[in-house]
């Protein structure tokens, strides 16, 4: 004589075979990988549903905040390995390693669309800062695009020439923060820096950017075609901005002196 069949048992084989379809239909593919991993810790530990589910859910969760992460960094154009961990703080000594780390770790600044502008010579490492608090930031979950100020100006004169600036601007709007690397080397061209302006109006008090520059304000007169519209642009920028000025020696001739004094022998 068989044996007689648990329903419950039954029930089970068929949740099992159709709950990998229908957690992919809903996309968790977090709760579809570990549903039945967790299903045998909480029946062995005796949990409530109300604590699988939760436990179900914070996996899913938690692991979709590291795919957004993961993806808003794809997409930022943030360069690679550029840290606040590996940033040499200690060769730049009119940098203010607390204040830098706290615009790295609060997003205040950026819901009042405040920016912050950082001033030096080539080489001091006004890049690696800009980048590594953009980094940070996406990794609270804000959107950051880094980018060479004349690729972006670049793109901007390609909209307006096929009429579909504002929507370029649109879409820009949608970063937290903008960074505009090497500023300076724009072009003191019409058609660029008009675009430039546009853009920097365009996020004033809205959106934030982070701005690098090898020239002072004092120079900015060859950026843009008329002292009215430099005014106007520094204006903008500075207003609830947080200016660094990395006054130390280039990176790159630091290296290259400690190189070759290793090599020599020869102490710094």
């Amino acid at each position: 004589m068989s044996a007689a069949v648990n329903p419950r048992d039954t029930i089970r084989s068929v949740d099992a075979a159709t709950l990998p379809v229908m957690l992919n239909s809903l996309r968790l593919p977090s709760i579809n990988r570990l549903w039945q991993q967790i299903a045998e810790q909480a029946d062995a530990e005796g949990w409530g549903t109300a604590r699988f589910l939760a436990t179900l859910c914070e996996h899913e969760l938690a692991e979709r905040h590291q795919r957004r992460i993961a993806r808003h960094l794809a997409q930022s154009g943030l360069p690679r390995g550029k840290s606040l961990t590996n940033f040499e703080f200690a060769a730049v000594k009119s940098l203010n390693k607390a204040k830098v780390m706290a615009l790295a770790a609060a997003d205040a600044w950026l819901e009042q669309g405040a920016n912050v502008l950082i001033f030096g010579p080539s080489g001091t490492g006004k890049s690696h800062l800009a980048a590594a608090i953009g980094t940070n930031l996406v990794e609270t979950g804000k959107r950051v695009l880094f980018t060479r100020t004349t690729d972006l100006v670049q793109k901007l004169q390609a909209a307006r020439r096929d009429l579909g600036l504002p929507q370029h601007l649109a879409k820009l709007d949608r970063f937290d923060l903008l960074i505009l690397d090497d500023f300076g080397y724009v072009r003191k061209d019409q058609a660029e820096t008009n675009v430039l302006f546009e853009l920097i109006a365009e996020r004033y008090e809205r959106r934030s950017m982070i701005v690098t520059a090898n020239q002072p304000f004092s120079e900015w007169h060859n950026i843009f075609p008329d002292e009215a519209m430099t005014v106007a642009a520094i204006d903008r920028l500075i207003h609830h901005a947080t200016i660094f000025e990395l006054n130390t020696q280039s990176y790159r001739r630091r290296n290259a002196i400690a190189k070759n004094d290793k090599s020599t022998g020869h102490p710094n």
